[in-house]
């Protein structure tokens, strides 16, 4: 593993354990050379699906992608960056068992707005918001009127 601080290509690992959600090894590492300690994490490479954009485009599923989107939507909400990495987690190992070749993202886009729902009722509104394109606001208000019915 390459050092961070001097690109030597020789370390050793000092610590091995499981990261909180279990779906990685994070590693703790010491550089032979200059003796600084970095992490890495190890997952495995899993065979997720290609994700069928709106306008016809594929492209490879992007985990940042969809953490990046779902914490623009959780922002300054009481929802810990863990609780969204095991979200995503979930619709990874959602689409690993479905093994489907290709996903849509009004699939991706409403099994997660289904998750943020039960998680934070702001932050599925604002997912929704981006999500779905209101064409204008009385779309929107339906959409609340419909949550504050449930």
């Amino acid at each position: 593993m390459k050092c961070p601080f001097c690109n030597n290509l020789d370390s050793k690992v000092v610590d091995s354990r499981p990261d909180k959600g279990g779906s990685a090894i994070r590693r703790r590492r010491e550089c032979e050379q200059c003796g600084k300690r970095f992490t890495t994490f190890e997952r495995i490479e899993e065979m997720l699906p290609q994700v069928c954009k709106k306008d016809g485009r594929r492209e490879p599923f992007d985990r940042l992608k969809i953490i990046n989107g779902i914490l623009k939507a959780c922002e300054k909400r009481p929802i810990a960056k863990t609780d969204i990495e095991l979200l995503v987690d979930r619709l990874e190992t959602r689409l690993q068992e479905s093994s489907e070749r290709e996903i849509s993202t009004t699939m991706i886009g409403e099994w997660l707005m289904k998750e943020l729902h039960d998680m934070d009722e702001v932050a599925y509104v604002r997912f929704a918001s981006v999500y779905r394109s209101f064409r204008d606001i009385n779309e929107f208000m339906s959409e609340l009127q419909d949550l504050l019915k449930k």
